[in-house]
């Protein structure tokens, strides 16, 4: 019998998490070739892409370190922007907190998409655990595939943002919540958060603002119900 994590066959899942998967390989083709042509040593960003797995600090740490600043203010950096995944855990974290060596490897493999996917599954648990193990093995392979390559290409690898590659991440996620936004308090956190973020983003430093975004939460702060009339 395979290990009970493992997901059972779901080709939905593993269409949609496909797909996705394409431009996280691009992304990551990106990252390897920004990082080598920054000078760092081949073998720096392929381990940062296996050993850590984080896409949005990763290229935090980069843009840190490209700008002249220390190792230790890059570190902080990507940790910093990292903070994002506690809230993560906590919406997710019961699909894999089974074992210990469960625990480790799903906190690990923690990122945006296996969340979105997990999410988006609704009250199914089978197939919330099913997605959030489908997605982000595809995603960990196409991550380090994909740096790699930019490694490989150094830099002849042109920036995909130009494309405007960067903006099918959050137009997939945001379809993955669509449905969950159909509940009032839902929508109405969202909101709050987007219009957080989007006030802040052209003033602070890049992943600061979706943290900060996490105060629509308080939108939906428990509200003392009024009391009922007396008979």
């Amino acid at each position: 019998m395979p290990p009970r994590f493992l997901p059972e066959r779901d080709r939905d899942l593993y269409r949609d998490a496909s797909a996705m998967s394409i431009g996280i390989c691009i992304v990551g083709v990106s990252f390897g070739a920004l990082a080598t042509s920054a000078g760092l040593p081949w073998w720096i960003p392929v381990a940062m892409s296996f050993l850590t797995y984080a896409a949005t600090s990763q290229f935090a740490m980069l843009a840190v370190v490209m700008a002249g600043g220390g190792v230790l203010a890059g570190l902080a950096a990507g940790v910093l922007v990292h903070l994002r995944h506690i809230p993560y855990g906590l919406a997710v974290g019961n699909l894999y907190w089974d074992k210990w060596w469960t625990r480790v490897l799903g906190t690990f493999t923690l990122i945006d998409q296996s969340t979105a996917f997990a999410l988006a599954a609704g009250d199914d648990r089978r197939r919330a655990k099913a997605a959030y193990w489908i997605t982000t093995t595809i995603m960990f392979v196409a991550w380090n595939v994909g740096t790699v390559i930019g490694v490989l290409a150094g830099g002849f690898i042109p920036d995909p943002n130009v494309f405007g590659l960067d903006a099918a991440f959050p137009a997939l996620l945001l379809a993955l919540v669509m449905p969950a936004l159909k509940d009032r308090d839902t929508l109405l956190a969202a909101l709050v958060g987007a219009a957080i973020a989007a006030a802040t983003a052209p003033f602070l430093p890049t992943g600061i603002p979706v943290l900060l975004a996490l105060a629509g939460l308080l939108a939906t702060w428990p509200r003392r119900k009024p009391k009922e009339d007396a008979a």
